[in-house]
């Protein structure tokens, strides 16, 4: 009964053997003496300018919420796109109204000034 499951269970088993196997191949292999300068944030070359507590404009939130809600709302297109001759004209109506009620929200958070960085 789980015999179409072991391939899975390998591969897993490997990721996580390869995950384990290369922290610790890091911390044997590194040299490990923390300095000031390794302990510093990097801040693309530049010297940390102000606090690391800055407070951001909620419009940034609402951009980035946007952008996790339509990327994993359009993941759901990829098993209908790997099912669709066998779907039909009903699967192509059912992706048609969820693409339609995405383009919908779209087009209202347009409008609403949610996608403008001002």
């Amino acid at each position: 009964m789980l015999r179409p499951y072991i391939p899975v269970m390998i591969l897993l088993g490997i990721s996580v053997a390869q995950a384990i196997g290369m922290v610790v191949l890091s911390q044997v292999l590194s040299p490990g003496r923390a300095t000031k300068n390794k302990s510093a944030p990097y801040e693309s070359g530049m010297t940390p300018l102000g606090s690391t507590r800055e407070r951001f404009s909620v419009k940034f939130y609402v951009v980035a919420i946007l952008f996790i809600v339509f990327d994993v709302e359009t993941v759901f297109l990829l098993p209908w796109a790997v099912h669709a001759r066998t779907l039909g004209w009903g699967g192509f109506a059912v992706v048609g109204i969820f693409v339609f009620i995405l383009t919908v929200g779209l087009i209202y958070e347009w409008k609403k000034g949610a996608l403008e960085w001002d």
